[in-house]
């Protein structure tokens, strides 16, 4: 068959995609070279203020749980270690002074021995942070202080410990023990009497 004449030659894509594409070139407005550099510069500046932020933010993070990893790493060990120093404690208690001084030498010097071991475990456990709680004559604090019971005393104030049946630790700012405590029930008010009188004589 003979080519039609009328028909029109199939147009080549790429060529057509070549010849446009630097049309839209010359169509779109050309950028300052200068602005774009700059505006890639403050780009790239802001990335790596945002990146030096992350990695000042995970070095202090790291550092405080190092730090916490390092001091309250011990808890576990140190609360049975309490336990130790609370048997030391007891049977040190269990002589009155009295009895203490009638004695012989070598009761005394065993006596002696185990209130230094005591002080020694104590030194010990405050060296690695670990604290004895001093609750006597302060208010009762529901955080570091569990009451046992109430002891009336006129002497201290309401609310306040006047015991301490157990003894109560701190490791860093964190309580490892809660100290048992007795506190003070408070002198009971007088009611006044029931005319509203205050006890004075009413002169005639």
């Amino acid at each position: 068959m003979k080519p039609d004449k009328g028909a029109r030659p199939e147009m080549d894509d790429s060529r057509t995609e070549e010849q446009a594409a630097p049309q839209a070139a010359a169509a779109a407005p050309e950028m300052d070279p200068i602005a774009l550099l700059v505006r890639e510069a403050a780009d790239y500046k802001d990335k790596l203020l945002r990146a030096l932020a992350d990695m000042e933010n995970l070095r202090k993070r790291t550092e405080r749980e190092v730090a916490d990893a390092r001091l309250y790493g011990i808890s576990t060990f140190a609360r049975d270690i309490l336990n130790v120093a609370d048997n030391m404690h007891r049977a040190l208690n269990a002589l009155d002074v009295g009895l203490r001084e009638r004695t012989d030498a070598g009761v005394k010097a065993l006596l002696d021995g185990v209130e230094l071991t005591e002080r020694e475990l104590l030194n010990a456990l405050e060296k690695h942070g670990v604290k004895k709680l001093e609750p006597i004559g302060q208010k009762f604090d529901p955080n570091m202080h569990q009451a046992m019971y109430e002891v009336p005393d006129s002497a201290a104030p309401a609310g306040h410990v006047v015991q301490v049946i157990q003894a109560g630790y701190m490791i860093g700012d964190r309580v490892l023990r809660p100290a048992l405590v007795a506190i003070a029930k408070g002198a009971s008010k007088a009611e006044p009497p029931a005319n509203g009188n205050s006890g004075q004589a009413v002169s005639k």
